[in-house]
């Protein structure tokens, strides 16, 4: 059993209830074992103590929907609508990568997003054996799911065998930082039959599914045109929503869509820079909060956002929805807080307390400087944190009891060498 002590000047428990003066946090084993206000009344023997008395305390960031390794695809065709980005661009890069790029390149976007305070994420790609060895290295927790197409026969059984394999091989593995869902990347790269039976194996699984789902109104209108459904409709008539279900983007939706989605209990992975970028257009996010649905926050991949830092999607989600509805009190910093923390977790299917720093919860915790700039004064220290603060506040990063981060300084990954070996990687291939 180890157990470390945090001491620090201020603690964001959760979207509901800030304290704004001293604090500790006791984290046993990968769970929070106590919490509370001023000095720890307890017996330190045995603890490792950390003190952080210019620090304030959050629950860590969960990055809902993303594509780790495409970090190594970053600023590679920039300005360009999705599908002439996906077919001109990304997927002949893609092509290139091998199992050791897909390594590098995920623990580079471990890096990147430690550094900026997020503690879990999700992903769908290829080769999603070495992702999840980079994860188990890293010492982040991740959603991992084996990206399936079905637009042949052979890439259709490769989807299946890959994603049992890859369930089999990694589901609760690392501690139970990483957890498995099915990743069928789409229904206009996934046939009617081919996400009938990605639902029948999330059955027989027990798996969740994740799927990209009415990003464009290219999309929308080709789903109509070939199933006179909407791609969410359509999602549902093959089944997928018999099972639990996050989908990302979600952006052209109508209101029988939302009906739908309410009724089955679909989570949203809401990514509003990606969206900006690729002029997808804006999801209608206050509409799906409202009928009640779960809303996270994600950053999609490197390639099109182009960074993973989830403060610019808090921010941003924050202020975007104002403008679109002419009305500052649509989406308050509180609720975009608790889409990046505790509704992401729920989005993800975490257990239940994930993305707060209850008791009992699990002991991912991140720590940002009092002493920046971006949190002086404290008017509001919620406020600061969603309108101000960046990812360079970021100071320290605990994921399942374990510092990842400390006083900026990473402590489970080789910096240097993921470094040199995107580099290396980058270079193969841009020839």
């Amino acid at each position: 059993m180890s157990q470390t002590l945090l001491e620090v000047g201020a603690i964001v428990k959760s979207a509901r209830e800030v304290w704004d003066g001293p604090g500790y946090i006791v984290l046993q084993d990968d769970v929070i074992e106590d919490i509370g206000r001023g000095e720890y009344p307890g017996s330190r023997a045995g603890m490792t103590v950390v003190k952080r008395p210019h620090r304030v305390a959050i629950p860590g960031l969960v990055n809902t929907h993303g594509h780790a390794a495409m970090t190594l695809l970053r600023g590679a065709g920039d300005d360009l609508p999705l599908m002439t980005w996906l077919t001109e661009r990304v997927f002949p890069m893609e092509a290139k990568l091998t199992e050791d790029a897909i390594y590098w390149g995920t623990l580079l976007a471990c890096w990147e997003m430690i550094r900026s305070g997020t503690t879990c994420f999700t992903d769908m790609y290829m080769s999603m054996h070495k992702a999840a060895a980079a994860v188990e290295e890293s010492g982040m927790r991740a959603v991992l799911s084996w990206g399936m197409v079905g637009l042949d026969e052979t890439s259709a059984r490769s989807g299946i065998r890959n994603s049992e394999s890859f369930v089999g091989a990694w589901h609760r593995q690392a501690g139970g930082r990483i957890t498995v869902t099915l990743g069928p990347h789409a229904p206009y790269t996934c046939p009617p039959d081919y996400l009938q039976q990605v639902a029948e194996l999330a059955g027989r699984l027990a798996v969740p599914i994740q799927i990209h789902l009415s990003e464009t109104r290219t999309e929308v209108d080709d789903c109509l045109r070939l199933y006179n459904r909407t791609p969410i409709a359509h999602a549902a008539s093959c089944g997928l929503f018999e099972h639990p279900v996050l989908a990302a983007h979600c952006v052209h939706v109508t209101d029988e869509d939302i009906e739908i989605m309410r009724a089955n209990d679909v989570h949203v992975a809401h990514n509003p820079q990606s969206n900006l970028k690729l002029a997808s257009g804006i999801a209608p996010v206050p509409s799906m909060t409202q009928a009640g649905l779960i809303v996270g926050l994600g950053t999609d991949g490197a390639a099109s956002n182009n960074n993973l830092d989830m403060f610019e999607e808090l921010r941003l989600a924050a202020t975007l929805h104002k403008a679109v509805a002419f009305d500052a009190s649509i989406l308050p910093a509180a609720q975009a807080f608790q889409m990046a923390t505790e509704d992401g977790a729920k989005a993800v299917f975490l257990p239940a307390g994930s993305g707060t720093l209850e008791k009992g919860a699990a002991a991912d915790v991140t720590l940002l400087d009092l002493r920046s700039p971006h949190l002086i004064p404290t008017h509001s220290l919620l406020s600061n944190v969603v309108y101000a603060a960046g990812a360079d506040d970021v100071t320290d990063v605990f994921v399942a009891g374990r510092a990842l981060l400390s006083n900026r300084e990473p402590q489970t990954i080789d910096t240097e060498r993921v470094e040199y070996e995107a580099r290396r990687i980058a270079q193969a291939l841009s020839q």
